[in-house]
């Protein structure tokens, strides 16, 4: 089986997939978290890797960066692959009072991409999270005392020279975080029926500045891909 992004065989993917946009973040969590790994797919260097997660198989691949990538990859392993179930793992900007190295459980996910209203006939859609996904993250990050926090974030298109007067809005709506890709992934779980959830680790801060140093970094990024395989097992 192929489709025009994924060469990978049938059955390649387990029907949990964690999906950060680094392929090589996907290479490194498929290294240290996981067991018996194969990889599954190379096209376009876009690295994918299926393997043993406490027994349960379990698959990791990048998807890219931004909306149009992430939804290109996550249609292709739903409707392919047989993909029931994709977390995104990722980092995002801090805004307000959230600290660096905190995890964001993306509850919901409001954009400045028509990606909504393309599919919705011109209205806005709530692109939301699985709730079963995020009761257990939540569950399991507060019975290990993880600091994390439920949510709202923001997916923007514009990395570089967005919106200057967007961080007014989004502290007067108290939306923590601001990434490039839950807003289509929530979007396209619901129309899909799959479930997803975004776990985003705060690695800098758009209003103070503040960044994580590549140690805490690192550190920050294990704790956030254990926490979406132990979801995974319990949703």
């Amino acid at each position: 089986m192929n489709t025009p992004h994924i060469d990978a065989k049938p059955g390649a993917f387990a029907q949990t997939v964690l999906l950060p946009g680094d392929p090589l973040r996907a290479r490194h969590i498929a290294e240290t978290l996981l067991q018996d790994v194969q990889p599954v797919n190379r096209r376009r260097n876009m690295l994918g890797y299926t393997g043993q997660y406490q027994g349960r198989r379990v698959s990791v691949m990048g998807s890219g960066m931004g909306i149009p990538s992430c939804t290109i990859y996550c249609t292709e392993l739903i409707r392919e692959y047989g993909v029931r179930r994709i977390i995104r793992v990722g980092t995002c900007g801090g805004v307000g009072e959230v600290k660096l190295g905190q995890i964001l459980l993306a509850q919901s996910a409001s954009t400045d991409s028509r990606i909504n209203r393309i599919g919705f006939g011109g209205h806005d859609l709530a692109a939301c999270a699985d709730f079963s996904l995020l009761r257990a993250a939540v569950e399991y990050a507060e019975a290990r005392h993880l600091p994390v926090r439920v949510a709202p974030i923001f997916s923007t298109d514009s990395f570089h020279d967005g919106d200057p007067g967007i961080l007014g809005h989004l502290r007067r709506q108290r939306i923590l975080g601001v990434e490039m890709e839950a807003a289509g992934l929530y979007t396209l779980a619901q129309r899909e029926g799959v479930q997803a959830l975004a776990i985003l680790t705060v690695s800098d801060h758009l209003e103070s500045g503040a960044r994580l140093s590549g140690e805490e970094r690192e550190t920050g990024l294990g704790q956030m891909a254990r926490l979406a395989l132990e979801c995974a097992l319990r949703a």
